[in-house]
C-alpha cells in the first residue's frame, strides 16, 4: 500500500537514530574529558596559605563574641568586616576536609578576586584542581564577573547555573541557605569584605541546624546514645575514665564502617560527640535530644584533662592538627591574662589530643581496631604532672619568654618527645 514505510526500512532509521544517540552521548563524554582536563593543572594558582595562628584564633573569638546571636532581635541590621586575612583562612579551614586547600584574596572598591586551589586525595599526585573567580558587589548576592577552573574559562551564565549543583555536591546547601536568609548587602572594599547582617527567629537553633547535615547529626546522636549506654554501666559511680569510654564508642564505629572512607566519618562523628558530651552546653545546643553523661569522664585523675584531650581531637579530625593546637595554644595565653593561667599540663593533653585525631582520619581502621580492643590512659597521656601550671601572664613571660621564646620552646620540644615514646603516637 503506497505511503506504508517498509519493515526494513523502519529499522533502518531506527538504526540511524541510536548511532546518532551514540555520537552525540559520545562527543559530551569527550567534551567532559577535554574540560576536566583544562581543569587540572601541574601547579597551584594559590600560594600556600600561612599557618593559623594563636592571634588568629583571638581574632576569630573576639569577632563571635560581637556578634554572638544570643539575645539578638530579629530583624536589626548588624555590620561585621572580614580582612582578606580572615577570608584566606575561612576559605582554607572550609576546604581543608576535600583536600590541601590553598586560597588568595584580593579587594578593592566593588570587586573581589579570589583564587582557590585544591589538591584532593581524589585527584592524582602533584595535580591541582585551580579556582579563578572575579565578583562584583551587587546587593546582598555578589555576581560572577568571570570564572576559570584552570585553563578552561567558564560563562558567567553557565557557572551561575552550576551554583547549585556545586553546593549540593560539596555539601554546603544548607549553610547557602541560612547566609541568603541573613544577609542584607554585601560590599567589597580594599579594607575588607563588608557585611551587613540581620538574625531571623531563633538564630541559635538554626546555626546550629546549617553547621551539618541531617545525616551527619544523625550519626552524632548515635554515638552521644552509646556514650551513654556505657557510662550508665557504671551504675552509682560518680566517676569514669576516658579509656572505659572509648572501647564501645570505637567498637561501634568499626561495626559501621565499610572502608577507610566510611571509617573516617565515623571517627569525626564519634570524636565530635565525645567532645561534645564533656561540654554539656555545646551538646545541647548541637543536639538538644542527646542524653547527657550520667557522670564525670576523668583521665589521670583529672577533669579537666578529657575535655582538652577530646575537644583538640575531635578539631584536627575536623580541620587539622595545626588548627587545633592554635586553639588550645590562644586559650592558656588567654587563661594566662586572668584566668586559670597558662597550663603546660594542659598543652600536652591538647597535643595528646591532636595526634590522637589525625590518627583517626589518617589510620582510621587501624586505630578503631585498637581502641576496640582496649586501651590504657599512659598510651593516650604522658605523665604530666610535674609541667608548670598556673603561669600569670607576666610569670610565663619572666620564665619562658612568652609564646615562642626559647625556654618556651624547649619546653614544649620535651612534650613532643614525651608524647613520641607514646606507641600510638610515635612517628
Amino acid at each position: 500500500m503506497a505511503g506504508r514505510a517498509s519493515p526494513k526500512s523502519g529499522k533502518l532509521r531506527a538504526v540511524g537514530l541510536l548511532m546518532r544517540g551514540l555520537a552525540v552521548s559520545l562527543l559530551l563524554v569527550l567534551s567532559l574529558l577535554v574540560a576536566l582536563w583544562l581543569a587540572l593543572e601541574s601547579a597551584a594558582l594559590a600560594p600556600q596559605t600561612p599557618a593559623i595562628t594563636a592571634n588568629d584564633i583571638a581574632r576569630a573569638m573576639q569577632l563571635l563574641q560581637q556578634h554572638n546571636p544570643n539575645g539578638k532581635l530579629p530583624g536589626i541590621t548588624h555590620s561585621l568586616t572580614l580582612s582578606q586575612r580572615d577570608l584566606e583562612l575561612l576559605i582554607h579551614q572550609v576546604g581543608h576536609r576535600f583536600g590541601e586547600t590553598r586560597a588568595r584574596v584580593q579587594l578593592q572598591a566593588g570587586l573581589a578576586k579570589v583564587q582557590v586551589s585544591l589538591a584532593s586525595p581524589s585527584l592524582p599526585p602533584g595535580v591541582w584542581l585551580n579556582l579563578d573567580v572575579w565578583l562584583r558587589e551587587d546587593g546582598a548576592s555578589p555576581q560572577i564577573e568571570q570564572l576559570r577552573l584552570g585553563g578552561l574559562r567558564v560563562p558567567c551564565w553557565l557557572a551561575e547555573q552550576m551554583l547549585p549543583w556545586l553546593l549540593e555536591a560539596f555539601d554546603l546547601r544548607r549553610q547557602s541557605e541560612l547566609v541568603q536568609r541573613l544577609l542584607v548587602h554585601v560590599g567589597f572594599s580594599s579594607q575588607g569584605l563588608a557585611l551587613a547582617y540581620a538574625w531571623t527567629d531563633q538564630p541559635l537553633q538554626a546555626l546550629a541546624s546549617s553547621l551539618l547535615p541531617a545525616t551527619d547529626l544523625a550519626r552524632l546522636l548515635v554515638y552521644a546514645q552509646a556514650a551513654a549506654r556505657a557510662a550508665s554501666d557504671f551504675g552509682s559511680a560518680r566517676q569514669m575514665s576516658m579509656i572505659q569510654l572509648l572501647p564501645p564508642v570505637f567498637a561501634l564505629a568499626r561495626q559501621r564502617s565499610v572502608d577507610a572512607a566510611s571509617a573516617v566519618l565515623e571517627n569525626r562523628a564519634a570524636l565530635m560527640a565525645l567532645a561534645l558530651m564533656v561540654n554539656p552546653p555545646s551538646l545541647s545546643l548541637l543536639l538538644p535530644d542527646a542524653p547527657l553523661l550520667p557522670l564525670q569522664i576523668t583521665l589521670l585523675a583529672r577533669i579537666d584533662t578529657p575535655q582538652h584531650f577530646l575537644v583538640s581531637a575531635a578539631l584536627a579530625a575536623e580541620a587539622g592538627g595545626v588548627f587545633a593546637d592554635a586553639v588550645g595554644l590562644y586559650k592558656e595565653v588567654a587563661d594566662s591574662q586572668g584566668g586559670s593561667g597558662f597550663n603546660f599540663h594542659d598543652l600536652t593533653a591538647d597535643r595528646a589530643g591532636s595526634r590522637f585525631g589525625l590518627q583517626a582520619i589518617r589510620h582510621p581502621q587501624a586505630l578503631q581496631a585498637r581502641l576496640a580492643a582496649g586501651v590504657q590512659e599512659h598510651e593516650l597521656m604522658p605523665a604530666a604532672a610535674d609541667l608548670p601550671e598556673a603561669l600569670s601572664a607576666q610569670e610565663f613571660q619572666s620564665r619562658f619568654g612568652g609564646v615562642g621564646g626559647p625556654a618556651y620552646r624547649q619546653m614544649m620540644a620535651e612534650i613532643e618527645a614525651r608524647l613520641d615514646r607514646l606507641s600510638l603516637f610515635a612517628p
